[in-house]
């Protein structure tokens, strides 16, 4: 028996110990966040640009007042700040705007490509055009030869897309 009593002693004291370290801990913690909330934190920018920040408010500076807890500003514009959610949106419409001008650059770049291969293709066919003093076509699997009117035709034609791919 006298076991039995010595652990249940123990135990009681042990547990009254425990009690009395949860309430100091907890008395402590709460005034530890007391006076993190009670202190207040400075923001500013110096004249070379540095951000600052301080416990006391700098003299003949313009600052801020942090909320330590949230990590948020308090200044007079503060309420003209967006939200989150905005700030995303914001972010996700300049993404689909980069992403559009280069689709529109992509398209730009095979244009031009298009246009210099018309512009080579174009010169080929009027250099072959102005040497030859007879041209031969296939037309509905017939073979026949351009008359004059026709070559120069094509010789317009020609110097058209010249002069429109190739001077890109």
């Amino acid at each position: 028996m006298a076991r039995k009593e010595i652990a249940k002693r123990r135990w009681k004291t042990g547990c009254i110990r425990m009690k009395k370290v949860g309430i100091m801990l907890s008395i402590l913690l709460s005034l530890t966040a007391f006076t993190a909330h009670a202190s207040s934190v400075y923001k500013w920018t110096d004249e070379n640009g540095v951000t600052h920040f301080g416990d006391r408010q700098p003299a003949g500076k313009k600052s801020e007042t942090v909320d330590v807890r949230s990590g948020t500003i308090e200044s007079p514009g503060a309420a003209d700040r967006s939200t989150p959610q905005e700030r995303v949106d914001a972010l996700d419409k300049a993404a689909a705007e980069q992403t559009e001008k280069k689709e529109m650059t992509r398209q730009e770049e095979a244009l031009v490509k298009q246009r210099q291969k018309n512009c080579e293709v174009a010169q080929d066919n009027l250099k072959t055009i102005n040497t030859h003093a007879r041209i031969k076509v296939t037309e509905e699997g017939k073979q026949r030869y351009l008359t004059p009117e026709e070559i120069e035709n094509k010789k317009e034609e020609f110097r058209k897309i010249v002069q429109r791919d190739c001077n890109v």
